[in-house]
């Protein structure tokens, strides 16, 4: 009996499952373990990790409500949710509360969320369904990049004004998918021309108009890296480049490769990356264990941005290579259940949900090892959240919903496909 609720609770694909269920232990303990900043404010220890695990359980609550959803009610919702999703952005740009000199969050009911994580799964689920309903026997039909360029136009820019890093993630993800679609190479090269010409324009730009200001999120001390910053701008230049100072300080600093000794870093000036750079250096390759970390009493973000150099510095590298691992496994596991989709849409949809966190991911990491520069993205599923948690609970839920009820390539009787299925 307690096997038959189980089962009907945890449906769809076991192994997304059990990537999921061991993020979240690893989330737990980690931001138990990094948060000590909070706990201080706060004067509980407990505090801040249970409202953690508070968002965690409403965060399963709309994933198991997610996953019974029939992939084929995804598409009914798509033009409603772009419409949402654009006056959220609008919203946003124009009366959003500015943290760290940006403005990404609106407050609704009591509640603040991030309307680009909602934006951010609008556009792949319009991607997709673009690319499922213009499939050809050759590829998708050359009308199909046309629409999905409006539909990002509408989008993409309203992210790129305040978060120029998820912006780009987005746009990375959105080309992926347009490759697995199979959009004309001769498009994509044209795209990827008009990118790059975009990108040195904006690098351009950025080093002309931005006035070098300090990188609130890197240079500053932790009092004023975690003290939220309202910003008034008085006109509507100003909300577009109040951005470029931050985005110059941050490519300066990426690309000054001048070699300092241990002994004259400015700890108050590189809070973020000295400290990071500690806690991987003194992991001694095996860490400290769970709890031991030293640098989290430094590290602003220790619970948020860069808890991947947390983990590091605890469960050392092995540690480390088990969670990009966990991040590999759900995206090689979605390419398994797009691959047995019988129809294009669910193949699609849980390709591009399963690119959006996994890019992301990789991304997070790299800035917490120095490979990328600076910026605001936490690690999916594990960093302490609200709304992003909650959102990539549903992206997961969708993906299961997909691994159920989509439709197979092979008929279940059939003895090839059942034994495809098995092994699958």
């Amino acid at each position: 009996m307690i096997n038959k609720t189980l089962n009907n609770i945890f449906k769809g694909d076991k192994v997304i499952w059990m990537v999921f269920f061991f993020l979240c232990i690893i989330s737990v303990v980690e931001v138990y373990s990094a948060s000590s900043q909070l706990t201080y404010k706060g004067g509980s220890y407990l505090a801040p990790v249970l409202k953690h695990i508070g968002i965690l359980v409403m965060g399963i609550f709309c994933m198991v409500v997610t996953l019974n959803i029939k992939c084929k009610y995804f598409k009914i919702v798509t033009p409603f949710l772009l419409i949402l999703s654009v006056l959220l952005l609008i919203w946003v740009f124009f009366a959003g509360q500015s943290t760290n000199g940006a403005s990404r969050w609106v407050g609704f009911l009591g509640m603040q969320f991030q309307p680009s994580e909602i934006a951010k799964g609008t556009l792949v689920l319009a991607t997709a369904q673009i690319l499922s309903a213009m499939q050809t026997e050759k590829g998708a039909d050359p009308h199909a990049f046309k629409y999905i360029l409006v539909v990002c136009a509408f989008i993409v820019p309203l992210i790129l004004v305040e978060n120029f890093s998820t912006a780009f993630l987005l746009c990375m993800v959105i080309f992926m998918m347009m490759i697995l679609g199979r959009v004309p190479m001769k498009q994509l090269g044209q795209l990827l021309g008009v990118v790059v010409l975009f990108g040195v324009v904006m690098f351009v730009m950025i080093m002309l108009v931005g006035n070098d200001k300090k990188d609130v999120n890197s240079d500053q001390s932790l009092t004023e890296q975690t003290t939220e910053v309202v910003v008034k701008r008085e006109n509507v230049f100003d909300k577009v480049f109040h951005r470029f100072g931050t985005w110059k300080g941050r490519i300066l600093k990426f690309s000054d490769k001048t070699y300092i000794a241990p002994a004259d870093v400015d700890l108050d000036k590189d809070a973020q990356t000295a400290h990071a750079n500690i806690a991987i250096a003194s992991s001694n390759v095996v860490g400290k264990g769970p709890g031991n970390s030293v640098e989290r009493d430094f590290l602003s973000q220790a619970f948020s941005d860069f808890i991947y150099a947390i983990i590091i510095e605890e469960m050392g590298i092995m540690g480390a290579v088990a969670v990009a691992f966990l991040y590999i496994v759900l995206l090689f596991r979605t390419g398994r259940i797009a691959n047995r989709c019988e129809n294009n849409f669910p193949a699609f949809l849980a390709m591009g949900l399963a690119l959006l966190l996994v890019t992301q991911a990789l991304f997070n990491m790299c800035v917490a090892v120095g490979l990328a520069p600076v910026t605001g993205q936490p690690l999916p599923l594990v960093s302490k959240g609200g709304t992003s948690t909650m959102i990539n609970c549903i992206y997961v839920g969708v993906i299961l919903s997909i691994s159920r009820s989509a439709k197979k390539k092979y008929k279940a009787d059939e003895p090839v496909a059942a034994g495809s299925v098995a092994l699958a």
